[in-house]
C-alpha cells in the first residue's frame, strides 16, 4: 500500500508522543508512541475514557501481567478513538466537510488523492459520490509503537524474580502484539537476542501467502552493517524487518548512538547500492526457516522499505533525500514539538523551545543509560536536579525504575540517576583519597545524571492537567539540533505546508545543511572524545579514534564529489557547503596528526 504522506512523526521522548495517534491518524499521517511508561499509559487511558464517558476499570500494579495488560487496554482505545476520528471524516455532510478538505489540502501537491478530489468536485461538491470516493480511497495513518530494547528491566514479586517474559521489554511487546493494532513495532538502541527470540513468539509477525503481515517490525539503525546482521538474526527466527529506519548518529533527538564516524549521507548511499542484495539475502534465509516451522511462505517477494530521519529541516532536503537514496518516508521529529495539534508538551516547555538557540541545545552525559542525550538547558527536570545537588542530597527518589539497569550495588539492579546510587557511588568516591581536582570531576560524572524515565513523561501529565504527585513537575525535554532554527508554535497546516515546499516555517537565514550540520555535530565529538582520553590513552582507544576520524575523512569524500556533482539542489549552498568540507578536512588533519602525536599506555590485562 502506498504510503499517504512522505513523511512519518518519530517517537519523542516518552510522552511527547504518546497520543499523537489520536491527533494525527485521520490525516493519514504515521506516528509512534513510546511503551517505555505503562504507568503514563494507564493515566491517560482514564483521561481518555471518562472525557469520551467509554467504561474505565483501572489496571492495578497488583493484576497479574499488568504491564502488557495495561499497554493492550491504552493501544487498543488509541486505536478506536482515532478510527472513530477517521470514519467521522469520511463521513462527509454538507456541513461536516472540513476535516476532509484538511485531509486533502495537507497532502503532498504531487499526490494522486489530491488530482481524485480535484476532478471530482470540479463541477460541485457531489455529498453521495465524494462519501463513496473518500471510503474507497483514504486511509489512515498507522499508529506505530517503539521499544527501547536495552530498556528491559528483570521485574521481581515479593522478591522473587519473575520469568524473562516479564522483563519490561519484553511484556511491551506482549502488550502491543496482543492488541488489536495492524501496525509496526518499532525496535531501537540496538540488539536484544533474548527479546528478539521472543518475538517469534506471536503469530501477527508472520507472512501469509499473499506477503501480508498483521504486525511488521521496523528496526531502527545507524549503519548497513548493523542492519545486515539484526536482519539475519531475525530471519533465523523466521521474522521479516518491513523497514529499516536510518537515522543519523548525532543530528537527532534524543539519545544519540554515533556511530564510528559514519556520516548519514555516505550510509544511505551505501543502503541504495545494498538494497537488493540486503532483501535477498535476508528473504532467503527467512523462507528456509518459514519452511522449517511449517509456516506460509510468501508467494511474492516480501516488501523492504528504507526510511530516514535525523536532522530533516527543509522541503529540498525532504525531496532530495526521498529522491537521490529512492527512500520512502523521512522522518520529521524535532520541529513538531512546536505543533500541539500533533505533539503534547505543556507550554512552559513549548515557550522554552520557542526561544531555543544553538547554545541552548547540547549533547549530554545525563541520561542513566549512559548514551549521549540531546539536551536542552535550563529545563526544569535539570533545575530540580541542581536544588537536590545544593541541598546536599543529589539523585532522584526514583519512583518508577524503569532504568533501573546497573548491577554494581544490587542484584535487583539501581538507577543511576537515583538518590540511593549516587549515594553508595559518592561514599565509594569518598574513600579514594583523589585529588580535590580529580574528586570534583568524578563527582559531576556522577551527580549529573537526570531521572529522565520520569521527565520525558511529565509533560503529558502537566499538558492536561493531570495528578504530578509521584512525578513531580520536573520535564525533560530532548529536541536535535534542528530546534534552534524554529522560532514559533505552528499549527499542523503550517508544518505539512513546510514539509512540502509551501510555507516556510524557517525566518532565519543561516541554518546549515543538514549533512553539513551533522558533520559539524561529529567534529565536536570527535575533539570532546579526544580530550578525554588524552591523559591516559590506550591502545584501544587510539584505534577507535583513528578509525573514526578516517571514517569521517571517507565521508567527507564522498560529499565533495557528490555536491560537485549533484546539479538543480542547494544551488544556493553549494558555496558554503564546499567550504565548510574544506574546513572539515583540515580540522580532521589536525585531529589525526594529535592522536598519532600521542603515546598510548598499555591496556592492562
Amino acid at each position: 500500500m502506498t504510503r499517504t504522506h512522505s513523511f512519518h512523526i518519530p517517537v519523542m521522548g516518552i510522552g511527547f508522543t504518546i497520543d499523537t495517534p489520536f491527533k494525527v491518524a485521520q490525516y493519514g499521517m504515521d506516528s509512534v508512541i513510546s511503551l517505555v511508561d505503562d504507568i503514563l499509559l494507564e493515566k491517560l487511558r482514564k483521561m481518555y475514557s471518562d472525557k469520551f464517558e467509554i467504561p474505565y476499570k483501572e489496571i492495578t500494579n497488583k493484576i497479574d501481567d499488568f504491564r502488557a495488560k495495561r499497554i493492550t487496554s491504552y493501544l487498543n482505545l488509541i486505536s478506536d478513538l482515532a478510527e472513530k476520528k477517521f470514519d467521522d471524516l469520511k463521513n462527509v455532510t454538507t456541513e461536516k466537510s472540513d476535516e476532509l478538505r484538511a485531509y486533502i489540502n495537507m497532502l503532498p501537491n504531487s499526490s494522486n488523492l489530491k488530482s481524485e478530489f480535484k476532478k471530482l468536485t470540479e463541477k460541485g461538491f457531489n455529498i453521495s459520490e465524494i462519501k463513496d470516493w473518500a471510503s474507497q480511497a483514504l486511509t489512515m495513518g498507522s499508529i506505530d509503537v517503539n521499544i527501547m530494547t536495552k530498556v528491559d528491566k528483570d521485574n521481581y514479586k515479593k522478591d522473587i524474580k519473575l520469568p524473562v517474559e516479564y522483563n519490561d521489554a519484553h511484556a511491551a511487546l506482549r502488550g502491543f502484539a496482543n492488541s488489536k493494532l495492524k501496525s509496526s513495532v518499532i525496535l531501537s538502541a540496538g540488539m536484544n537476542p533474548r527479546l528478539y527470540a521472543y518475538m517469534s513468539q506471536f503469530n501477527d509477525f508472520y507472512p501469509n501467502e499473499e506477503g501480508h503481515f498483521n504486525k511488521k517490525i521496523i528496526l531502527k539503525v545507524s549503519d548497513y552493517r548493523s542492519a545486515m546482521i539484526q536482519g539475519k538474526f531475525l530471519a533465523k527466527k523466521g521474522l521479516w524487518v518491513s523497514e529499516y529506519r536510518i537515522e543519523s548518529g548525532l543530528n537527532c533527538g534524543g539519545h544519540a548512538f554515533a556511530t564510528d564516524g559514519y556520516l548519514l549521507g555516505p550510509v544511505l548511499a551505501e543502503f541504495k547500492d545494498k538494497r537488493e542484495e540486503l532483501r535477498n539475502s535476508i528473504q532467503d534465509i527467512l523462507n528456509q526457516e518459514l519452511i522449517n516451522q511449517g509456516r506460509s511462505v510468501s508467494k511474492i517477494p516480501l516488501k523492504l522499505e528504507i526510511s530516514a530521519q535525523g536532522g530533516v529541516g527543509t522541503e529540498e532536503e525532504h525531496s532530495f533525500l526521498l529522491n537521490h537514496y529512492n527512500l520512502d518516508s523521512i522522518g520529521w521529529g524535532t520541529p513538531f514539538l512546536l505543533v500541539p495539534e500533533a505533539t503534547t508538551v505543556d507550554e512552559k516547555t513549548l515557550n522554552q523551545l520557542v526561544k531555543a538557540k544553538e547554545e541552548d541545545l547540547y549533547l549530554s552525559d545525563i541520561s542513566p543509560l549512559g548514551v549521549p542525550f540531546n539536551n536542552l538547558k535550563k529545563n526544569t527536570k535539570d533545575l530540580e536536579k541542581e536544588r537536590l545537588i545544593n541541598k546536599g542530597r543529589p539523585g532522584s527518589s526514583c519512583p518508577k525504575k524503569f532504568v533501573s539497569l546497573n548491577m554494581e550495588f544490587k542484584e535487583t539492579g539501581i538507577c543511576t540517576a537515583s538518590r540511593e546510587y549516587q549515594y553508595l557511588k559518592i561514599k565509594e568516591l569518598d574513600s579514594k583519597g583523589l585529588s580535590d581536582e580529580l574528586y570534583q570531576e568524578s563527582l559531576n560524572k556522577i551527580t549529573e545524571k537526570t531521572c529522565t524515565c520520569v521527565g520525558l513523561g511529565t509533560s503529558a501529565l502537566l499538558a492536561y492537567n493531570l495528578d504530578t504527585k509521584v512525578e513531580g513537575n520536573g520535564v525533560s525535554i530532548c529536541p536535535g539540533p534542528n530546534m534552534a532554527y524554529y522560532s514559533k508554535i505552528m499549527s499542523l497546516k503550517n508544518m505539512t505546508d513546510h514539509i512540502y515546499g509551501r510555507d516556510n516555517m524557517i525566518t532565519r537565514t543561516d541554518r546549515p545543511n543538514m549533512f553539513i550540520k551533522e558533520l559539524q555535530i561529529y567534529l565536536e565529538y570527535l575533539k570532546n572524545k579526544l580530550l578525554e582520553v588524552k591523559r591516559d590513552m590506550n591502545k584501544k582507544e587510539e584505534k577507535y579514534l583513528l578509525t573514526f576520524t578516517n571514517n569521517m575523512k571517507e565521508g567527507i569524500a564522498y560529499y565533495q564529489n557528490l555536491f560537485n556533482n549533484i546539479s538543480n539542489v542547494f544551488d544556493d549552498k553549494k558555496h558554503m557547503i564546499m567550504k565548510e568540507l574544506e574546513l572539515g578536512t583540515e580540522v580532521l588533519e589536525r585531529i589525526h596528526s594529535e592522536i598519532e602525536s600521542l603515546v598510548p599506555i598499555p591496556v592492562k590485562a
